[in-house]
């Protein structure tokens, strides 16, 4: 806590509890949350009963609201908070970073401290507190002469797809329709300022805020748009802050278009209309001819019409009539057959109409088809040729240059059995790996069908017209050969770590039997090794220990106990030189013990039983001494 160490006239506190003052963390059990490893921020609050405090120095906590007197020097805001890793501390005043200057002074643990504070400086301070898992903020409220004053925003949100939504006074919201509204209004001063409700300057019943500062909207409409004002007053004046709010609607597809019959009525008999629709509306007309599209749509607030032509923003020659809403194209030729969309946009959403032209002027047609590509079997084609037609009269095919081309569909011909032939499958794995094998095929007489299978025949009707295929032939004809090692060899080297002993054999090449070739004709065969690792008997030594001696102490901070460690051969359990074991870790020797606190009036020694240590040849040992563990 930080003791109030001067007694001040002009600040008060708007906060009404016991006189005692006490610290309460936001988000942390104070019992518990201090002692862990991570946690998130948390601004401690301090609560405590109203006081009169100097007028020439202001030392007060967050949760609290400060009054600023005329003889008010300074004022200074502490911020304590907790949290692993230690929190970060930055102020901001009515949701805008402090400038830190010669008057608004950060001190080193992180309280604000305003100096000859002036009207500029009162409002909403707010002491945020980050880490990496997570922040926290609280404000205190800085008013002059305990004026009312409301904590409000200039941001402007818009919700389009919530259910609720909730804003500070001073806001604008704009939002769809059938979502619950929250306007929060955030008041101090001293005495407490009293909050009233308007809309659109008319005072509103307590229904529509059933705590005061919070104005609720349920199932907003249409008709709740308008100008909310919250306004705060007690005995020292009144302040108002308000809030527009604005209710969408997106884009919906309409049945009609009175536009449309006006603009029609005055555009000729020779004029096409048609109007957009969701799923698609189609329209037939003849070349050179012009059309009126509609595209109706509304929406709040009123949708903007975007044209396109198969995706494409316009181009080509048109006009845009009743505000977008007609799109008037005055020669259709100048346009291919394709899809014209409206997108129909505002800040709720938006929504696409379609249409489908269709010129009636040249077309491409098949009726003549190329020569077969094949003269029997099942993969005989003839591709179709184009005509260029109107009306159903052939002309030049460049008057049909602008119109795409129709997928052209292959026709079979000349589906009919072929004649017989030869048919060999694949060769069969050798009989032998090496030294000479056999391998075979099957070779028969067959006849391709119309439907595409083949119909197994006579040889004789193959033999007519060409020689039968060989079906046996010779593989693997390379000799058989195999690696061959001798005997190992004696195991030699030092013991320097585990296995590093090696001894070594003799590798050849030789045939299966026994002759020896040269090593190429082994190439393609593992090779076996021809060194390894081996164990000598200078390697089989381990570190012997004996069990601990007891603690020199039963309490304290200098109990130690230790044991011996020898090298012992592993076969015969006879001591080495420690030189023979340096490649495996050497265990411990010795270790502090019994490392708890004394109670008051125990000796820290164990009875008679008082040791002291002393290094020998690297080893530590125990011994005896009357000065007690050194």
């Amino acid at each position: 806590e930080y003791p109030f160490h001067r007694r001040v006239s002009g600040f008060t506190s708007s906060l009404r509890t016991s006189s005692a003052e006490t610290f309460i963390p936001t988000s942390v059990d104070l019992a518990n949350g201090l002692h862990r490893p991570h946690q998130k921020p948390a601004i401690l609050r301090k609560i405590s009963a109203a006081q009169q405090l100097s007028a020439s120095e202001v030392v007060t906590h967050l949760g609290q609201t400060v009054v600023l007197a005329s003889g008010t020097l300074s004022v200074l805001l502490h911020c304590e908070a907790v949290g692993n890793p230690k929190p970060i501390i930055s102020w901001a005043k009515n949701g805008e970073e402090v400038k830190y200057n010669d008057r608004l002074l950060l001190q080193p643990d992180d309280s604000l401290q305003i100096l000859a504070p002036v009207e500029a400086d009162v409002g909403f301070y707010a002491c945020n507190a980050s880490n990496a898992l997570g922040s926290d903020s609280v404000s205190i409220a800085v008013t002059l002469a305990g004026k009312p004053l409301i904590k409000a925003s200039r941001a402007t949100m818009i919700n389009t797809e919530s259910p609720a939504v909730t804003i500070d006074i001073g806001s604008t919201l704009k939002t769809i329709q059938k979502a619950n509204v929250s306007i929060n209004c955030q008041v101090a001063g001293v005495p407490e300022a009293k909050v009233t409700w308007f809309k659109n300057k008319v005072k509103l019943s307590s229904t529509h805020h059933p705590h005061n500062g919070l104005l609720l909207i349920a199932n907003v409409s249409l008709s709740d748009q308008g100008l909310y004002s919250c306004k705060a007053s007690n005995l020292h004046g009144e302040v108002t802050e308000s809030s527009q709010l604005l209710v969408l609607e997106p884009p919906r597809p309409l049945p009609y278009l009175e536009d449309l019959t006006a603009v029609l009525s005055s555009a000729g008999p020779s004029t096409h209309s048609v109007l957009t629709s969701p799923s698609g509306t189609k329209l037939t007309v003849s070349p050179g001819s012009s059309a009126l599209i509609g595209c109706a749509v509304d929406g709040h607030p009123t949708p903007n019409i975007t044209w396109l032509h198969s995706g494409e923003p316009l181009s080509l020659q048109h006009q845009l009539l009743a505000a977008g809403r007609v799109l008037q194209i005055l020669n259709v030729s100048d346009f291919t057959d394709g899809e014209f969309s409206c997108l129909a946009q505002n800040e709720a959403g938006s929504l696409t109409q379609v249409m489908t032209l269709a010129i009636q002027e040249y077309r491409w047609s098949v009726d003549k088809v190329t020569a077969c590509s094949a003269s029997c079997g099942h993969r005989g084609l003839q591709l179709p040729q184009l005509r260029c037609l109107l009306d159903g009269a052939e002309v030049n095919t460049s008057y049909c240059r602008e119109t795409p081309k129709p997928p052209l569909q292959p026709i079979a011909c000349n589906r009919r059995d072929c004649p017989s032939r030869w048919m060999v499958t694949s060769w069969s794995p050798c009989t032998q790996s090496c030294g000479g094998g056999i391998q075979t095929r099957r070779v028969t007489c067959q006849r391709l069908t119309a439907t595409g299978s083949s119909v197994p025949v006579s040889n004789e009707a193959c033999a007519q017209v060409s020689k039968h295929p060989v079906d046996t032939q010779s593989c693997n004809r390379q000799p058989c050969v195999e690696w061959a090692a001798s005997s190992w060899g004696q195991c030699n080297g030092p013991c320097i770590g585990p296995r590093l002993a090696v001894q070594h054999r003799q590798i050849f090449c030789q045939t299966k039997d026994g002759t020896s070739v040269s090593s190429d004709q082994c190439s393609s065969l593992p090779r076996p090794l021809s060194t390894q690792n081996c164990w000598t008997d200078v390697c089989g030594v381990h570190w012997r220990v004996s069990l601990w001696t007891v603690c020199t102490a039963t309490c304290g901070n200098y109990g130690f106990q230790s044991r011996r460690v020898d090298c012992v051969h592993i076969r015969t359990n006879k001591p080495v030189m420690e030189r023979h074991c340096s490649w495996r870790p050497r265990p411990a020797n010795w270790q502090r013990c019994n490392i708890t606190p004394c109670e008051n009036g125990t000796s820290p020694r164990g009875g008679e039983a008082e040791w002291c240590r002393s290094r020998e040849e690297g080893r530590v040992v125990s011994q005896k001494c009357s000065t007690g563990p050194s």
